[in-house]
């Protein structure tokens, strides 16, 4: 077969997310569409807001000469510029365009950052529970995934994360508002975080990068994200759009080192370098022109919110044991059985579709993704009740 073994060894682990997602088109085939409760994948159901259809539109439409031709690799300028001076406000930072690469969705980006970053066998640390394709971009640019647990509330564990750090060590991802729990951390988090990074950089003789994505940043409810720039130095921001303009189709997002990292003229090259010889050349010229008067906006976090508040506390009288999301769209419940592989198939009995934790790293959860319509959340808690009951 021509296909490499790494590859195929690769398949056979793949991301349950997409696993679930499948085995939902099957059954939606065989029970009908309305009657299957599909939990499974974080895409949006929420339209983009009115505004970034009127500025995807009006980008398209430009007669301007050379409008759809290749801009420099890193980005139209102009685009650029407008991303530095709202991060610059926002942070206080002296950002500029010349800190942002814009790139192919979170994913096009982080697969760029670990190409500039990465030698064969270098270390990057991420926190479980975690999105699982981190493992493979990772694993594309010659690293190794390091799995660090969070705590109960799953927050991270600084002494776990410096128990793990060793001279092999590149980077840090952190998520928040997080896939698949929720949470958001604090500021009084991250400055932990950033204390520790220094102590174990200045440790081990070389800068710790910490790396933060971000394409949940303004889903949240009754708390602020703070800018994880401004408790680290060394930090480097990847995001998409994809969820808070609800564009998850359209790929469009930017990496933005801090102004302060050591030897950021030079990863701003590598990182233009690698988005080229990666072969996305340049992110999508139509989707820059629209979002660079979109930064900050988003769609209304209490849609999300108001579909939480339909679920949350319905499952908890059930007896669904859960940390409480503070953002994003998904919540992880412990499951009620100490195999969350096989209490996930429990749910699919009832024609509910959820992700088992062991997907993210974190056995004996599971993740909802309630970014779906109303309709599917009522409909769905006789069902999530049913096996609830079986267990108490």
């Amino acid at each position: 077969m021509s296909i490499s073994r790494k590859v195929q060894e690769a398949m056979k682990a793949s991301s349950w997310i997409r696993r679930m997602f499948t085995e939902g088109a099957r059954l939606k085939a065989e029970h009908g569409a309305e009657n299957v409760f599909d939990f499974s994948l974080g895409n949006p159901v929420v339209e983009p807001p009115a505004e970034v259809i009127e500025a995807m539109v009006a980008a398209a439409g430009t007669k301007a000469p050379g409008s759809h031709r290749y801009m420099p690799n890193a980005g139209y300028p102009h685009v650029r510029d407008a991303v530095g001076s709202y991060l610059a406000a926002q942070t206080g930072l002296p950002y500029a365009g010349d800190h942002i690469v814009m790139c192919v969705g979170a994913g096009g980006g982080l697969n760029v950052l670990f190409k500039a970053m990465l030698d064969p066998g270098d270390e990057i640390i991420v926190l479980t529970p975690f999105f699982v394709e981190y493992g493979f971009y990772i694993d594309n640019h010659g690293g190794t995934c390091v799995k660090v647990p969070t705590d109960a509330e799953f927050l991270p564990d600084l002494d776990a994360i410096r128990g793990a750090i060793t001279e092999r060590t590149k980077a840090l991802v952190i998520n928040s508002p997080n896939n698949p729990t929720g949470v958001t951390y604090s500021k009084a988090v991250l400055d932990g975080v950033g204390a520790m990074l220094r102590e174990e950089s200045a440790r081990i003789g070389h800068t710790i990068v910490l790396v933060t994505d971000e394409p949940y940043r303004y889903i949240v409810y009754d708390v602020e994200v703070p800018w994880v720039q401004c408790s680290y130095d060394d930090t480097i921001l990847v995001t998409s759009h994809s969820k808070d303009l609800a564009l998850p189709g359209e790929r469009i997002g930017f990496i933005a080192p801090s102004p302060l990292l050591e030897g950021v003229t030079d990863m701003v090259t590598a990182l233009t370098f690698a988005n080229r010889i990666l072969g996305f050349v340049n992110a999508p010229a139509t989707q820059q022109r629209a979002v660079a008067q979109l930064q900050g906006k988003s769609v209304d976090p209490e849609i999300y919110r108001a579909k939480r508040e339909k679920m949350l506390p319905a499952l908890r009288a059930m007896g669904y044991e859960i940390v409480e999301p503070t953002g994003a769209f998904y919540m992880f419940p412990k499951s009620l059985n100490d195999d969350d592989v096989a209490f996930v198939r429990e749910l699919q009995e009832e024609l509910i579709l959820t992700v088992p934790g062991t997907g993210f790293g974190r056995p004996g959860h599971f993740r909802i993704s309630y970014c779906v319509d109303d309709a599917t959340i009522e409909r769905s808690l006789a069902g999530f009740e049913k096996v609830a009951a079986r267990y108490r």
